[in-house]
């Protein structure tokens, strides 16, 4: 299928999300997400930006591209290059429970437009809207044959794997993606890999205390805690941390305990009763942890009196949990972010000039600046994570060229070529006078260079 036409069947899946987007947001009611307003916002509302990007820059963006002759060294005069972006051949697509829609929607776009086949395996507990997704794909003219919804279990990746892709995305835990890894290993099969996260939200002097409360408690709240860039540390020195943390407080006072998936629940339980056991603290006075343990419910928590190499701040948790972390002074955040395991995002919260210093200095896949989450939902940007939160990235140009391998096409016009002709020793002279000549550090060095290509010329 042409390239356009791949780009304009993708883009009009968008179609059939807003014909159906309130049944689909229904077959995304859980416990963990009992409302509409998440799925509307966070998956729907942003995968329909995506597939809108892709049908205008799609063709664009995959199309061949030639390299300029300006630039073109001078000794491969004769020679035209060109960058064709060759699909992989079979993607394997490995969704992830807790955004069903938006990551393996735009990945399957993505995919498809750059002219793979593509294998899906739904996280278990999504297979129904799983099935919704790829049949509105089927609907916009997208052959049966290129995409295939798997069984929803391990077993189905494992078998996928085992048979043969050409590159494997993952959306999942970093204990996920190292058991991946293992047995992609074994073929060299590529990857690439978003996995866990323990961002850091940094809090500059100059930071607004009520902007950054209201952002982590939006952070803490949106999707039960189930975001991979969650807010999970809250980074500041002490009277900016302090004031923060009582807004925080004081914000989450009215919020409703929150249900915390059955994947999620028993690691959480395990790792509050370790942090409380060294010595951490409620700062809320909210927080049960029997009834986390009994039904699955908790309340939005914010730790105090825990140390940046404590576990609970280098962990993955998938619940509305953050801890305070307290320094003498900001700078002392950025080793704290760069040495930590997991690196997929941070936020930075003050004066432009403050927060743009630290942000500059953060080792992550992407920083906001005096916001958190929302900014990486632009289809035009890629994401991907540092550390033990995966490498490569998805979405954005990054995200779609990374579909594909890009392959060079040389094309040599006219008879002279010449490497064929200056094979003689007595021709390096030549050759160290065009380097003179390009590359000498100064004007005389270079006018010694075009003296020795005439005189080499002439001889």
């Amino acid at each position: 299928m042409p390239l356009k036409e791949r780009c304009r069947r993708i883009a009009s899946v968008r179609q059939v999300i807003a014909e159906e987007g309130e049944s689909w947001a229904d077959l995304c009611r859980r416990d963990w997400r009992p409302d509409r307003l998440t799925t509307v916002s966070a998956e729907l509302l942003p995968l329909t930006a995506a597939l809108k990007w892709i049908g205008r820059r799609g063709a664009r963006l995959l199309k061949p591209r030639r390299l300029p002759l300006a630039s073109r060294p001078i000794w491969l005069w004769g020679l035209r290059n060109e960058i064709h972006y060759q699909p992989r051949g079979t993607v394997l697509i490995l969704g992830s429970w807790n955004y069903p829609l938006l990551l393996v929607g735009v990945q399957i776009a993505q995919a498809l437009a750059a002219g793979n086949h593509v294998l899906f395996k739904p996280a278990e507990g999504c297979e129904e809207i799983a099935e919704a997704l790829v049949t509105a794909f089927y609907r916009c003219g997208v052959p049966v044959e290129a995409l295939q919804q798997l069984d929803s279990s391990a077993d189905a990746a494992i078998d996928a794997i085992d048979r043969g892709v050409d590159l494997i995305v993952l959306t999942g835990s970093a204990q996920t993606g190292r058991a991946v890894f293992r047995q992609a290993s074994q073929s060299l099969t590529p990857m690439i890999l978003e996995l866990s996260g323990c961002d850091a939200v940094i809090a500059c002097p100059s930071a607004d205390p009520s902007r950054v409360a209201e952002s982590i408690r939006f952070g803490l709240t949106f999707n039960s805690g189930a975001t991979c860039i969650g807010p999970r540390r809250l980074i500041g020195e002490r009277e900016a941390s302090e004031a923060i943390c009582e807004t925080l407080v004081s914000k989450l006072s009215t919020e409703r305990p929150q249900a915390i998936h059955p994947a999620a629940k028993d690691s959480v339980v395990a790792l509050l009763r370790r942090a409380f056991d060294a010595g951490a603290t409620d700062l809320t006075g909210r927080f049960s942890i029997d009834q986390l343990e009994e039904t699955g419910l908790m309340t939005p928590l914010v730790l105090g009196n825990v140390l940046p190499d404590s576990e609970i701040a280098q962990a993955d948790v998938f619940a509305p949990v953050i801890s305070q972390l307290v320094v003498n002074r900001i700078e002392q955040a950025v080793p704290i972010v760069n040495q930590c395991r997991y690196r997929l995002a941070a936020s930075v919260f003050g004066s432009q000039a403050d927060a743009s210093t630290i942000g500059d200095q953060l080792m992550v896949g992407s920083v906001t600046i005096n916001d958190l989450i929302v900014p990486t939902a632009d289809p035009r940007v890629p994401f991907g994570g540092q550390g033990e939160s995966g490498f490569g990235v998805t979405r954005g140009e990054e995200g779609l060229r990374s579909m594909t391998l890009p392959v060079l096409k040389s094309r040599r016009r006219g008879a002279f070529i010449p490497h064929l002709v200056f094979n003689r020793e007595k021709d390096s002279s030549l050759l160290l006078s065009v380097i003179q000549l390009q590359h000498g550090g100064n004007l005389r060095t270079r006018l010694q260079g075009l003296w020795r290509l005439m005189t080499s010329y002439r001889k």
